[in-house]
């Protein structure tokens, strides 16, 4: 919300700098998220003139030779365009030097062969509002005495102007207005707060005659206030007005619709103008839309309606969207006379509801979804009211239409002096308490060790609790003041879950190994699933999409980590970076197949996955460093899982998204104990590795619930033996079918206890070995924590490991 400092100086002046406004308010909550500058930035050389003479130039038929008086001895030649510059008219001129609001400073220039010594001005030259073509007349400001020619400008206009941007949090509509923001300035700084706008109200009691109006659906609608106004003259708003909009955001348009603008940006409640004598029937209906009912609103769009939409209907069908827009239909016109003015408070989530599922976001629906009061109504009607008197010639029809009335009571709640000091660590004085309390609004009395508590009506949804007093004292007294202390602990010790523990050494571990962590979304698009190959009946396409998603492309919860690290890969690869090594910890979930009524539908589980794309090593003069492979995810892999001291094996399985001949289940399991599937480790299939423009890319990804459950508190530890070790080498022929992992297996489960080593060291294939077959050489490894072993020792074992092997189809080589 943008604020112009002048207004909010008219109702609470601190005597103090924007930059000390803007620390206050900040340091009190109501963040300053911006200072922005409208108009001038130095009003000097901007003065008022007096147009004595406005003659065509002799070169040029669209431009005039004007004689300005501007208070000094001569009168000033200045050419002018404008196509209504006349002798006798009160202008506003910028002499040369003058600084214009876009930074251009003005200089005497001969336009024609005529010496210009200025500029007459326009409203849009001095960003004051959209004033068309002509230049800006001000014979309006000179009321009852004419304004000297070369008095200031700024003296009789707001032609310079700081404005605040102020982030407004949802629990604080009532800040949404400028003497709200007046309001809190005022707690914040101690300078005194003017009489709120609203408190001369012209209006009465009763119903104004010839209108009547119906709430049919008041759930949705607690309060419909309405005045009605004749004898209105439709024209341009006042300079002071068209200014003060500007700077705040808002695009003048004519009296009744700034009018409009203007109370609601004093009170924060929106409102409407009906021309009345377009409200067919003169009566108006707040109820539900029809069921694909449509409405043309103020914007030229035709809008279709559901029954959870209110509408604001007469006789001949829908008006305007409640809280929302307008129709054109009703909308105020040059010709209007008769003037009906709505201000009603609206259900938020409704609204929030109606603006998100039309796609139309208005000023008025950016309020009302934030949960006005009805109180407000009023108050907007008060200052709305006035300026209709003042600015439009309007007479108003004695009586006021209030449908619903005030909120609930205000509530009263204890404020307790020890509970204060208990939550802030710094006891603050019971009458400091009341000061805070009474400039926000508030009002309290004393009472045993404390105060009782008037909420404000404009509060009753914010402040509801003990507590929420606290947080108000808190903040106006100084958040910076607090001392800096510890929670109670009460011998409570804080430490990490065994699942945490063996989280985060498993992330340590692809770390320490040179690898950077992502973080990507928890939201995905469900193209994700087509582009890694998953067919219909995969487990991974039991997703869980999202009720209300911020866009197409994050609609579901990821089944996988995949989808993050590829685009992470991608990311890098396109921007000259080809060499990747990237993992990330994160929850991944699946929708359940029968969800409990109103419980998460999905199984989440934690998640640690890696993806190496390019090289392994940086390259150097010694060659080409190797390149991302199946074994290369499968060493890191050995790595994590070695860490925990657990039995690990892979077996060969086809996934969609990898490579048919690369890819594998992980398997594992605490020594003896039937080993459990993790997830997966394998090369990306190359349409996957396409579709994200990598190259040869490796993969793999693990369920660390399920690693937590498998890995011990304590790994535990292996002497290492005093004796050396004894190793013999062993060539064996074996068929193409049957893999290096069965023959490893059989080695050492024949090998028993005094194997502590077996590794194939080289494979080799031809004519030697017979076609259908090929070689693996074995490095075997004996030990024994008792003695050396010799020859003779190792001989049997060797024997059965032989015997073992043979049974899978092999035969030992010379």
């Amino acid at each position: 919300m943008r604020v112009p400092l002048p207004w909010l100086r008219e109702y609470c002046d601190p005597e103090l700098d924007v930059r000390a406004i803007e620390e206050r308010l900040t340091m009190t909550g109501t963040k300053v998220e911006a200072i922005h500058h409208s108009g001038v930035r130095s009003s000097e050389n901007f003065v008022v003139g007096r147009v004595l003479s406005a003659e065509a130039h002799p070169d040029a038929d669209r431009l005039k030779l004007c004689r300005v008086e501007l208070g000094e001895a001569q009168p000033a030649t200045i050419v002018c365009g404008a196509p209504n510059v006349a002798a006798g008219q009160t202008v506003a001129v910028a002499r040369p030097g003058a600084v214009m609001p876009d930074g251009t400073r003005l200089r005497e220039a001969k336009l024609r062969g005529v010496l210009s010594e200025g500029m007459i001005l326009s409203e849009t030259e001095l960003e004051l509002g959209a004033g068309g073509e002509g230049i800006m007349l001000l014979d309006e400001l000179t009321l009852e005495a004419e304004l000297a020619p070369g008095t200031a400008l700024a003296d009789v206009l707001t032609i310079s102007s700081e404005v605040l941007e102020l982030e407004i949090t949802p629990n604080r509509p009532d800040c949404l207005g400028v003497y709200g923001v007046a309001r809190e300035l005022h707690a914040a700084t101690g300078a005194p707060l003017a009489a709120a706008p609203w408190d001369q109200d012209p209006g009465g009691a009763g119903a104004p005659a010839g209108v009547t109006i119906r709430v049919q659906a008041p759930e949705l609608c607690p309060r419909f206030t309405a005045r009605v106004f004749e004898d209105v003259t439709i024209a341009p708003s006042p300079l002071w007005l068209k200014a003060r909009l500007t700077a705040a955001g808002q695009r003048p348009i004519n009296n009744v619709v700034d009018i409009t603008n203007y109370a609601m940006l004093m009170t924060g409640q929106p409102l409407h103008a009906f021309d009345l004598d377009r409200v067919a029937g003169g009566e108006l209906t707040v109820r539900r839309a029809n069921a694909g009912e449509s409405l043309r609103t103020l914007d030229g769009q035709l809008r279709t309606l559901d029954p959870e939409m209110l509408v604001i209907d007469d006789a001949e069908g829908p008006t305007s969207i409640a809280g929302v827009m307008g129709g054109a239909r009703s909308e105020v016109a040059p010709d209007t006379r008769r003037v009906l003015l709505e201000a009603a408070s609206w259900n938020g989530p409704n609204i929030h509801r109606t603006s998100l599922l039309l796609g139309l976001r208005s000023e008025a629906s950016g309020r009302f979804e934030k949960g006005l009061q009805p109180e407000q109504c009023l108050q907007a009607q008060a200052v709305a009211g006035r300026l209709m008197l003042e600015l439009c010639g309007a007479r108003l029809v004695e009586g006021t239409i209030d449908i619903g009335g005030d909120g609930p009571p205000p509530a009263r709640l204890r404020l307790r002096s020890a509970r204060v000091e208990g939550i802030l660590g710094l006891a603050v004085a019971r009458e400091r308490q009341a000061a805070i309390l009474a400039a926000l609004d508030f009002s309290s009395e004393p009472v045993e060790g404390g105060l009782e508590v008037s909420v404000p009506a404009l509060r009753r949804d914010d402040v509801t609790r003990e507590v929420d007093l606290i947080e108000e004292v808190a903040r106006i007294a100084g958040l910076e003041e607090l001392p800096v202390t510890l929670p109670a602990r009460r011998g409570a010790a804080g430490r990490l879950s065994h699942a945490q523990r063996v989280r985060r050494a498993a992330e340590d571990v692809l770390a320490g190994r040179g690898l950077h962590e992502i973080v990507g979304w928890s939201f995905t698009e469900p193209g994700l699933l087509e582009r890694l190959r998953i067919p219909p009946e995969h487990p991974l396409r039991r997703v869980v999409a999202l009720e209300n998603p911020l866009s197409e492309d994050q609609s579901i919860l990821r089944p996988t980590l995949l989808g993050s690290l590829l685009e992470a890969a991608r990311h890098n690869v396109s921007r000259g970076r080809p060499d990747v090594a990237i993992f990330e910890s994160g929850t991944v979930y699946r929708r359940h197949a029968e969800a409990a009524p109103g419980a998460f539908p999905a199984d989440e589980h934690h998640a640690l996955g890696a993806l190496l794309s390019g090289a392994l090593a940086p390259r150097s003069w010694r060659g080409t460093a190797g390149e991302a492979d199946f074994f290369a995810a499968k060493g890191l892999l050995g790595g994590l899982l070695g860490r925990f001291g657990l039995e690990w094996s892979v077996r060969s399985e086809r996934r969609p998204f990898l490579h048919p001949g690369r890819s594998a289940a992980v398997l594992a399991g605490a020594p003896g104990a039937e080993p459990l599937e993790l997830g997966f480790l394998g090369e990306l299939h190359p349409l996957v590795a396409e579709a994200w423009d990598l190259g040869r890319t490796a993969a793999f990804a693990i369920d660390l619930g399920k690693l937590a459950a498998l890995a011990p508190e304590v790994v535990p530890f292996s002497a290492f033996g005093a004796f050396p070790l004894l190793r013999q080498d062993l060539a064996v022929t074996l068929p193409v079918t049957v893999a290096a992992r069965e023959a490893l297996d059989a080695a050492r489960e024949a090998g028993g206890g005094m194997l502590e080593q077996a590794e194939i060291f080289d494979v080799y294939s031809g004519a030697h070995v017979g076609e259908g077959r090929r070689s693996l050489a074995l490095a075997l490894t004996f030990a024994s924590l008792e003695r050396t072993l010799t020859d003779a020792d190792v001989a049997p074992v060797r024997e059965r490991i032989v015997a073992a092997l043979e049974r899978l189809g092999g035969e030992l080589r010379g």
